[in-house]
């Protein structure tokens, strides 16, 4: 099964983060990374650039309204995923409490992340998507 563990921070973290010594936080993640790469769970893991350069497009409106930066009430921020593939919620959970980036401030969602296989394979469209996930090497 997969799970994204999903990196949340309020501002009061990220701020900390600011003066923190980077090689310091690249070394200590890079290790984290690497347990799980030898332990065979890890499939992807990426950060993401700050929320204040990114766009909100909002579909209540017709056409949908794109604007800048997060959520005006927005009190954590996505800053980043881990995808895993393990056996269960419960190992998911054990590797994301050993994550490094802990303290005051941040926060790890976990969410099981839906197979293909759990959708109807006489569906069309999921038709297509199998075909395409065979041809990219993603199945």
């Amino acid at each position: 099964m997969k799970y994204m563990l999903i990196m949340r921070a309020d501002d009061e973290a990220y701020a900390k983060m600011v003066n923190a010594d980077f090689d310091e936080i690249l070394a200590t993640v890079g290790r984290y990374n690497d347990e799980m790469i030898r332990a065979g769970v890890l499939v992807a893991a990426e950060g993401l650039d700050s929320a204040a350069d990114g766009v909100v497009v909002d579909y209540s409106t017709e056409p949908p309204l794109v604007t800048d930066g997060p959520y005006g009430e927005t009190k954590e921020l996505f800053g980043g995923f881990y995808i895993l593939n393990v056996a269960s919620k419960e190992e998911a959970v054990e590797w994301a409490k050993r994550s490094p980036m802990t303290g005051a401030g941040f926060k790890t969602e976990i969410r099981r992340i839906s197979s293909i296989d759990e959708f109807p394979q006489d569906n069309e469209w999921i038709r297509k998507e199998r075909t395409w996930r065979e041809a990219t090497g993603q199945l």
